[in-house]
């Protein structure tokens, strides 16, 4: 369902860590924890945690190379999550425009 999804990637967003890690990957194109943790205040494990967490959202996926694990950015549920919110905002937009206009004809009349 659409709304898991959703649901999975903010929870994963809502972390500063996590959007940090989405950054690096994004920039890195992909990248293996231990050179994720160079680039972040906290330790290899913790990063490993963080991109379980992305992984379920399924905002990372990985692919073992070797000893390595290597992460690398998914699109699919951001760009689901991305849809919901433009979706969200035109519902928003139009109930605002509604009123808008129903003041403007109170105020007319």
């Amino acid at each position: 369902m659409a709304h898991d999804v959703v649901d999975g990637v903010l929870a994963a967003l809502a972390d500063p860590t996590r959007r940090q890690l989405l950054d690096l990957l994004a920039a890195h194109g992909q990248a293996t924890a231990t050179t994720l943790a160079g680039g972040l205040p906290v330790s290899r494990q913790a990063i490993v945690k963080h991109l379980t967490v992305l992984d379920s959202a399924g905002l990372v996926g990985s692919v073992k190379i070797g000893r390595e694990v290597r992460y690398a950015v998914r699109s699919e549920a951001l760009d689901a999550t991305a849809r919901w919110m433009t979706s969200l905002a035109a519902d928003w937009d139009r109930r605002l425009a509604k009123i808008k206009r129903l003041a403007e004809a109170d105020e007319q009349d």
